[in-house]
């Protein structure tokens, strides 16, 4: 028998493989001494508390004492704190030194390279303490860490370098999730070996050092040595991981920390620029370079992927030549991508490499990203960087699918053809990884790929296959055939208090969606129809933001009403047959809806697709679901699907992967993986080689996911549709050995083909951040290679590697069927869905005029255009209002003198009093309680040919009169013979004796700064004769802003004539106005309310009442 808690030894002692987690990230020695000073409540006296100092190269001693003075005065310790483990054992503390000595130590180590296992790097960054004297019975060892149970709290009674084998020595405490730990309880568990006038002391440091752990979302905590004497506590060495998906709880106390890179590996710059990248968005980028001098590189798709793709080059010889691990998910817009793929051909086009580069552009069959829409940003940066491609001998080699992939294809084999950069593409025909075997030269290069069906391809069954097993189908067909129930099953966890069902989805199961994911539901109703269900399987939608109403979808050709409620409770007293929930909520709202989820004992399965949910929240949902008696699916996790019943969200992506893989029908084979992703892989492998799939369940890539292998792999033991299982399982956790133990009991007698993903873990010498969260190897036996081995071995059915994997799933359903035990059946073509009209048309196949047209601005991608120029570029530019005016009113950018007369004309035209009529009308309204945007409206619609509306009128009439060659004389003449004013002539108040500065203003930065003036001449030239004969008569400042604006348009060299016309034609000019006014207007609204004032009624003796004769009589 398997002892298991074998396998569990050595939690602790991690190895120079250690996997890095997305969550639990290792924080500096400093940091974590910074939290447990400020934050620890405890009676014990803990000493040199903040009593630090940090040097680098670039640390300045002298200022370095005046800053902490006790350096001068006390003995030290220095040792270098970059997540290096047993310090003291490699000889990097120095001990009981002055600062002099300090200095001394670090000449021969600061900035120097050391080897640490496997790793080599620079030691660069070291801490200074006082040194503590004491005695060797005075040292103690502690540790908390946690487990999906709860957390382990060790201690020793003997402590320091010589610590040894704390897992076999220690006592351990067991906290679990949600207890409270206690003073009495550790001194009786833990303390047993303590003299007893250090039991008080400890007990309450311990009890102290748990409550800072839980509060700040420790998730590791190691002291060794901790000190304790007559004068109190001493905490000196430590080691420390925190919970990174907490910093929205944690933020105030935890501040902006900073993890470390792990020693021997150092921090590029790019890899900060994809994490702030990452960190600003709702998809996944992640980036680790290795080897920059590498001549392998990836840009994968998918954290599950991501693994296989790393494990396949290093399984083929390729681990000293891997320049890069990452992974880009979670539908990433067509910019990012751009971003993401851009950083990494920059860096692979560095240095030269004498076999030339390749670049792997792979990934499993996408849920529901748009993989045309990712390749666009793949594309562009591929187009930006073909010379230095070219230059670099690079050879690039595609292999994906997923929603409108084939597209995305094409277009990057066309991008090879037109740059002459050698790119060969290849679809979901292809094995995943076959692509790194033609890229190592293992393999030949197919000439000519088989082709796919379309992604329009929806009417059409295009599996190669004509037959399905009649058993299965009977079977998942007639399962629990009454509505919502699930059938009674052993218990198949351990400490769970209530039984889980064996079936958790039928053809009749019903759902609520929490969240308002229209286009996942619209999925999942596609699924239905091609299904043949009966009825939708969505029966209700939850989301807190909006009021009760109906959303409209889609059932085959007809529109159905599905009803959105704002909260639980209503949704679950109206849809009473609901025994599923699926849970779109944010990392943020998740762990509250599904706690007040599961007060409703009608729910049974509960999907958590949020990732990045703190471990603290998820082991609390785990705890109260086991107690329920409810299976979780997630966190982290696409779903999973039952062919013919039952699909969660996005599972199996569009509907022509949902053909192409027969999920609409059941199969007999049924797996588990953790990798959403690599679930929809598995769909197409499992498809290509059986008669597909039964049932299949993605639980998540967390640490710590809701259900774990074995709770599936039981019940598909139990299910007698499932004939064959296949389990993906990956580095870190020891669920995959549970498996072992149930095969070895017999508990499993089906046929499992298993494979862990993760075998490159061990050749890497650094810490690597895989895509999951749960990727992570604590010990030897966490490791993919360790439990590959044991699958095998308990009789398990493992593969040499993945690219094997559906050749040994083909080996053994061909076995079954050889023997009787599946029987393939005819197949039975599924009901016809058609296209969405969006989807359709983002593939190409439809075209329908716009209602509108615009070539101003594009607020579509990344980040705001106008008129071609990006956002940031117009700010970098300086521009300023003026300038932004040309771009987003006459669609150029111009000169800087221009931007500034635009930006004149809107200051000098801005106000003109309260007693103009737009003002007044302004003021009237808002003085009548209107709002501003009513007010500035009614102040706005007094502007025309007699109010400010001059602008154009006076352009057009000087420009006709100009291009005419009339004289000025003549133009007066005939105005004043054809009865009609002469726009931008004429003023109320000023005259040639009081002239108006603002017209002056104009004038005379035009005769500075414009080419040329001609038309304001020539309007000069109106004005002595009309001033000759009426003083007032001055070319005001609409008439000259008008006639400067048309020299401007016509002279700047930015417009044709027909062009500067056009827009003094169309009214452009009044725009100057209406713009420039509106800000006095506003004012004049905001003084109204300011000063606040009442209803306005006009003056009777302002009024001349004049009534008809007999009326007054």
């Amino acid at each position: 028998m398997l002892n298991i808690a074998l396998i569990q030894k050595s939690v602790y002692s991690f190895i120079s493989f250690l996997i890095s987690v997305m969550s639990a990230k290792a924080i500096s020695e400093q940091t974590g001494k910074d939290f447990l000073y400020k934050y620890i409540c405890t009676s014990a006296a803990v000493q040199n508390r903040f009593r630090y100092a940090n040097v680098t190269p670039e640390t300045d001693f002298d200022r370095l004492a005046q800053e902490h003075p006790w350096l001068l005065t006390e003995r030290l310790v220095v040792k270098p704190d970059q997540l290096i483990k047993r310090r003291g054992k490699l000889g990097l503390v120095g001990v009981n030194l002055d600062l002099s000595g300090v200095k001394e130590w670090l000449k021969p180590r600061l900035m120097r390279e050391t080897t640490v296992g496997k790793a080599r790097g620079i030691l660069k960054n070291f801490l200074i303490e006082p040194f503590v004297p004491h005695k060797q019975e005075e040292e103690f060892y502690v540790c908390i860490y946690a487990t999906r149970e709860g957390d382990y709290v060790l201690f020793h009674h003997e402590g320091g370098v010589d610590v040894g084998d704390v897992d076999a020595k220690a006592k351990k405490l067991l906290i679990g999730v949600d207890e409270k730990i206690s003073e009495d309880t550790v001194t009786k568990e833990l303390l047993t070996h303590v003299p007893n006038d250090k039991k008080v002391v400890l007990a309450s440091f311990i009890v102290g050092l748990f409550n800072l752990y839980e509060d700040l979302f420790f998730t590791y905590l190691e002291i060794n040595p901790l000190v304790v004497t007559k004068d109190g506590v001493y905490v000196l060495d430590m080691a420390a991981k925190i919970d990174a998906t907490a910093d929205y709880i944690c933020k105030a106390k935890w501040g902006d920390v900073e993890f470390p890179p792990p020693f021997g590996r150092e921090a590029y710059p790019e890899e900060a620029y994809i994490a702030d990248l990452d960190a600003k968005s709702g998809a996944s980028l992640k980036l680790t370079l290795l080897n920059p001098r590498g001549r392998i590189w990836t840009m994968v798709a998918g954290g599950g992927a991501s693994v296989v793709y790393s494990d396949t080059i290093c399984d083929l010889g390729g681990v000293n030549e891997l320049a890069n691990y990452g992974e880009y998910s979670g539908a990433p817009s067509e910019q990012q991508t751009y971003d993401y793929a851009k950083t990494i051909l920059s860096l692979m086009t560095r240095e030269k490499h004498p076999d030339g580069k390749v670049l792997i552009i792979g990934g499993s069959i996408a849920n529901f990203t748009n993989v045309a829409a990712t390749f666009k940003g793949i594309v562009r940066a591929i187009k930006d960087y073909q010379v230095p491609l070219k230059e670099h001998e690079v050879t690039i080699f595609v292999r994906r699918g997923g929603p409108n992939y084939q597209e995305g294809l094409r277009v990057m084999g066309e991008v090879g053809k037109t740059t002459g950069i050698p790119i060969h593409v290849f679809g979901t025909e292809t094995h995943m990884t076959a692509i790194v075997g033609m890229a190592l030269g293992h393999r030949p290069i197919p000439n000519q790929p088989p082709v796919a069906a379309h992604t329009a391809n929806f009417l059409l069954n295009s599996s190669g296959s004509t037959s399905t097993p009649a058993s299965s189908r009977t079977a998942s067909f007639s399962e629990n055939a009454t509505r919502g129930g699930a059938s009674p099953a052993k218990k198949t966890k351990i400490g769970a208090s209530v039984a889980k069902g064996t079936t958790l989805f039928s053809k009749h199961t019903k759902t609520i969606v929490w969240g308002m994911q229209t286009r996942a539901v619209q999925g999942m109703l596609d699924f239905d129809y091609v299904c043949s269900r009966v009825e939708p399987s969505v029966a209700a939608m939850v989301y807190p933001f909006t009021g009760d109403h109906k959303q409209k979808f889609y059932w085959g050709h007809k529109e159905i009403l599905i009803p959105v409620y704002k909260n639980m409770s209503d949704a679950m007293k109206k849809h009473q047959d609901v025994d599923v929930l699926i849970s779109f909520a944010s990392l943020r709202s998740a762990f509250d809806s599904t706690m007040e989820t599961m007060q409703y004992p009608q729910i049974h399965t509960i999907a958590i697709i949020a990732e990045g949910i703190p471990e603290a929240h998820t082991r609390k949902i785990i705890k109260a679901a086991d107690e329920k008696g409810i299976t979780v699916i997630g966190p982290a996790t696409v779903g999973g699907i039952k062919p013919g019943c039952f699909k969660i969200g996005n599972t199996g992506g569009m509907l022509d992967n949902i053909l192409a893989s027969k999920l609409y029908r059941p199969g007999s084979v049924a797996y588990v993986s953790r990798s959403g992703g690599m679930s929809n892989e598995l769909n197409n492998i499992i498809s290509r080689t059986t008669d597909g799939v039964f049932e299949g369940v993605a639980i998540g890539g967390d640490r710590y996911p809701g259900s774990v292998f074995t709770d599936h792999v039981l019940r598909y033991q139990d299910t007698p549709g499932v004939k064959m299982i296949v389990v993906l399982g990956e580095i870190g956790g020891t669920e995959e050995y549970k498996i072992c133990q149930a095969i070895k009991e017999s508990r499993i007698t089906k046929p499992v083909v298993c494979w862990c993903i993760g075998t490159c873990a061990t050749m890497f010498s650094s810490e690597v951040q895989f895509g999951h969260a749960g990727a992570c190897a604590n010990q030897a036996s966490e490791t993919a290679v360790a439990k590959n081995k044991a699958l095998k071995e308990a009789g398990a059915f493992v593969p040499k590697s993945f690219d094997e994997l559906g050749d040994i799933i083909k080996s053994v359903y061909d076995d079954l069927v050889a023997k009787g035990v599946i029987q393939p059946a005819e197949e039975v073509p599924p009901p016809t869905v058609p296209m969405d009209y969006s989807w359709a048309r983002e593939l190409g196949l439809i075209r329908k005029p716009a209602s509108f047209m615009t070539s101003i601005c594009d607020e579509r991608g990344q980040e705001l255009i106008y008129a071609g120029m990006p956002i940031t570029e117009v700010f970098k530019s300086e521009i300023g209002l003026g300038g932004t005016l040309g771009l987003l009113w006459f669609q150029r950018r111009l000169p800087k003198y221009a931007c500034q007369f635009i930006e004149m004309c809107l200051m000098v035209t801005a106000d003109h009093g309260p007693a103009v009529s737009g003002a007044h009308n302004t003021i009237v309204c808002a003085r009548a309680g209107k709002d501003l945007i009513s007010s500035l409206t009614s102040g706005l619609l007094t502007i025309g040919d007699r109010f400010g509306g001059a602008l154009d009128a006076a352009a057009k009439q000087f420009s006709k009169a100009f291009d005419s060659g009339m004289l000025p004389m003549e133009f007066v003449n005939k105005m004043k013979k054809d009865g009609k004013l002469i726009m931008g002539i004429g003023h109320r108040v000023k005259s040639i004796n009081n002239p108006d500065m603002r017209v002056q203003i104009l004038k005379d930065f035009v005769k500075q700064h414009f080419p040329s003036s001609q038309l304001l001449d020539y309007a000069l030239d109106v004005e002595k004769i009309t001033t000759s004969k009426k003083p007032n008569l001055i070319l005001n400042v609409d008439g000259l802003i008008g006639v400067a604006f048309v020299d401007l348009l016509r002279t700047c060299g930015g417009f044709t004539r027909d062009e500067a016309d056009e827009f003094v034609e169309i009214g452009a000019l009044n725009g100057i106005f209406v713009l420039g006014r509106s800000m006095g207007f506003i004012g004049h609204y905001l003084d109204q309310k300011r000063l606040k004032q009442g209803l306005y009624r006009h003056p009777w003796d302002d009024i001349s009442y004049v009534l008809p004769e007999h009326m007054s009589m």
